[in-house]
């Protein structure tokens, strides 16, 4: 077993046996010595042998399987040799993006991310022109293969990353079903930031004499990020952030939210303060998210506010602060949202907001982390002003600095003599002008008392109930005696063939796969929930029988997300999903939108676990254009 003490200090790449040409594109892009899992991984995998990798995400280990990938191709060759796969669209262009760059130094490299969301057309161009490698989310390699579109008969390695997120997000079905149908000579890499038992039996059925790596830091945060907690309740949160925004210097901020409306709203807010902000969430599309992330690193935006699928797999060295809007549930989604900072040995600013109802998670935070978070003390009026006066009064020193002043000198001038006011009044009047309405000073009294407007998405959430992605990870169609715990549980099969009432707040659903397709729940979670945009742990109750199944979502549903997921395939069936009657059982279909719902009371339970992103009756309708999905199947 390796560990990260094992690997030497002084150990340089070109001490690895990595080719000439992906050394040089390594100096181009500034890499001088490897990462602790780089130096234990790279050895064995351009050896031949297959490698079981433990880390933490940002340990580096895309370059360690991306590196000796690279060097082991034969550009000569027209079909895929390497396959990749990976949990999210957003992780799949990353490691595509990454690919090409260490590829800078080798001509003619090819490499095709394929996923879903995306038009099948330009995936199938690119596989029948020819690529070396194929970075895929399970579910679209799945259809490439079912299609003929994608072959496999040269690959050499596989490469399964972040399995554990595959696993969570009830993808392993799938992963296992594309490990069946690569040549039983390919490497494998797997890599997981932990170990649970159903990515261990992979590992143990299908991996030959694995080395084992496991890359082990004192923490699981990183030491150079500072990292402070102010307890502030949903009311009050926008204060607090636009305090901080003013008075502490940061370079480029992401602001993480628990819901994709959320992001839209906070965004908003912030552009009406006057901040460079922008909003990225799982409903903005693929070329839109790019153009965002490319004004983020070019300065153009500042402060980039983001959902924890959306912000996944960013890597922009201009982020020196990180804050938790919404305080994450999962003591793992705080690691993966922070170390969005303090990249590359730059030091890093995490802040979190805790309402006191959430101390609970603040000290579980603690534990996982193994860190103390200091509590912060919130700018003061004054420091807030001192720093708006400093910035305004430093646009006045760079426009003197670099503009030509001469005409407008002499309107001011002739302004002074034929109105006989005063140049310094005259100033200040267009000071005035270019301020606009927003004040440039704070009054103290105001500012401490003025409550902010409640916004429905500010009201923390509840102790969510199992998610529904836990279910999908049972092998094959087995189906083991239920626990007490778990013979009401919502997601076990049933061949009962009554029909049933949905829950409040959510709508019973037919889909055109059951047990006699070999379906598991699993395999139905992941295909909603990446294509319809729709958090996994949101979908209600789910009986499948034998020919179909019974599902509840939230109510009012969009039309465009019905006629997407009418096309998906689970289990190499189409959904085809239509609404059940609410008393007849019968299906319609959806060739037009569904009925207006009916307003729900957030107050109940149910309304507190429902996704921010739907209305407390239904979905919220689409902002721009066609519904757009976060992850891919």
């Amino acid at each position: 077993m390796s560990d990260a003490a094992a690997a030497p200090e002084a150990l340089a790449f070109r001490d690895l046996g990595l080719s000439d040409a992906v050394l040089a594109a390594l100096t181009q892009v500034g890499y001088e010595t490897p990462s602790p899992i780089q130096a234990a991984t790279i050895p064995p995998l351009l050896a031949g042998r297959d490698v079981l990798g433990q880390a933490q995400t940002g340990t580096g280990k895309t370059a360690a399987f991306a590196l000796p990938i690279l060097a082991r191709l034969n550009l000569s060759k027209t079909k895929p040799q390497a396959l990749v796969l990976a949990p999210t669209r957003e992780l799949a262009i990353q490691v595509a993006e990454a690919f090409q760059r260490y590829a800078a130094q080798m001509p003619g490299f090819h490499v095709l991310p394929i996923y879903g969301g995306q038009s099948y057309g330009p995936q199938l161009s690119g596989l029948k022109r020819g690529t070396h490698v194929v970075v895929g989310t399970p579910g679209r390699v799945i259809d490439h293969l079912e299609r003929g579109s994608l072959d496999l008969s040269q690959l050499t390695t596989l490469v399964l990353d972040e399995a554990d997120e595959m696993l969570r997000m009830g993808f392993i079905d799938d992963v296992e079903a594309v490990l069946k149908k690569t040549p039983p000579t390919r490497q494998i890499a797997l890599f997981s930031a932990t170990m649970p038992s159903q990515i261990k039996r992979i590992a143990q059925t299908h991996l030959r004499n694995p080395t084992e790596i496991a890359i082990k830091a004192k923490t699981t945060t990183a030491a150079n990020i500072r990292q402070r907690y102010w307890f502030v309740s949903g009311l009050h949160k926008l204060d607090a952030l636009t305090r901080i925004l003013e008075a502490e210097p940061f370079e480029a901020m992401l602001v993480f939210m628990r819901t994709k409306q959320a992001t839209e709203e906070i965004a908003q807010k912030l552009q009406a303060r006057g901040f460079a902000a922008a909003a990225i969430n799982g409903d903005i599309i693929q070329a839109q998210r790019e153009r965002t992330i490319a004004q983020l690193k070019d300065g153009q935006i500042d402060i980039l506010v983001a959902t924890d699928v959306a912000a996944r797999g960013l890597d922009v060295e201009r982020i020196s602060h990180v804050l938790n809007y919404d305080i994450p549930t999962d003591t793992e989604a705080y690691v993966h949202r922070i170390g969005r900072t303090g990249r590359a040995g730059r030091s890093g600013e995490a802040i979190l907001f805790v309402a006191p109802r959430e101390q609970r998670l603040l000290q579980a935070i603690e534990r996982a982390t193994r860190q103390p978070i200091t509590q912060m003390q919130l700018p003061s009026v004054e420091a807030v002003n001192d720093r708006r006066v400093a910035k305004f009064t430093q646009r006045i020193t760079d426009t003197l600095a670099s503009d030509d002043l001469t005409a407008f000198r002499q309107l001011i001038e002739q302004y002074e003599r034929e109105r006989n006011v005063p140049a310094v009044e005259i100033a200040a009047a267009l000071a005035r002008l270019v301020q606009g309405k927003q004040p440039l000073l704070l009054q103290a009294a105001q500012r401490e008392s003025r409550p902010l407007e409640k916004s429905r998405f500010e009201k923390p959430a509840k102790h969510e109930h199992q998610s529904a992605r836990d279910h999908g990870t049972a092998r094959g169609n087995e189906h083991p005696r239920p626990s007490r715990a778990e013979h009401d549980s919502p997601f076990r099969p049933r061949r009962d063939e009554r029909p049933r009432q949905a829950e409040a707040g959510f709508e019973t659903y037919r889909i055109n796969v059951g047990n006699d397709h070999g379906v598991r729940p699993g395999n139905i979670v992941g295909a909603i929930a990446n294509e319809a945009g729709l958090d996994a742990k949101h979908i209600g109750r789910i009986d499948i029988r034998d020919r179909y199944t019974l599902l509840d979502l939230p109510e009012g549903m969009p039309a465009e997300t019905f006629l997407l997921l009418k096309t998906v395939r689970v289990a190499g069936q189409r959904l085809l999903i239509s609404r059940m009657g609410d008393s007849t059982g019968s299906s319609d279909t959806f060739d037009k939108p569904p009925r207006k719902p009916p307003f729900k009371s957030a107050s109940s339970e149910r309304a507190a676990h429902k996704p921010k992103s739907f209305k407390p009756g239904g979905f919220d309708k689409p902002k721009r254009g066609p519904h757009k999905h976060p992850k891919a199947r």
